[in-house]
């Protein structure tokens, strides 16, 4: 699985690691399937939402490498 940065598009996290979207969703990123929520990056959602952009990163790495186990 790939490494999630705070570079990454969330549209692509979505499309690799759909299991994703249920925290996208628990941190107030309600619109996942918006066209610009979807080009959005982590860091660019992050900063819109109030979100700590590390510790989201943390749990998104988490859930994809788990994932690919």
């Amino acid at each position: 699985m790939v490494q999630i940065t705070k570079d990454t598009i969330i549209g692509d996290i979505l499309d690799i690691a759909p299991e994703t979207a249920p925290l996208f969703l628990s941190i107030g990123m309600h619109c996942l399937g918006c066209p610009s929520s979807r080009g959005e990056t982590v860091e660019q959602a992050c900063m819109v939402h109030g979100v700590d952009v590390d510790a989201l990163l943390a749990e998104l790495n988490k859930m994809t490498t788990g994932a690919a186990q």
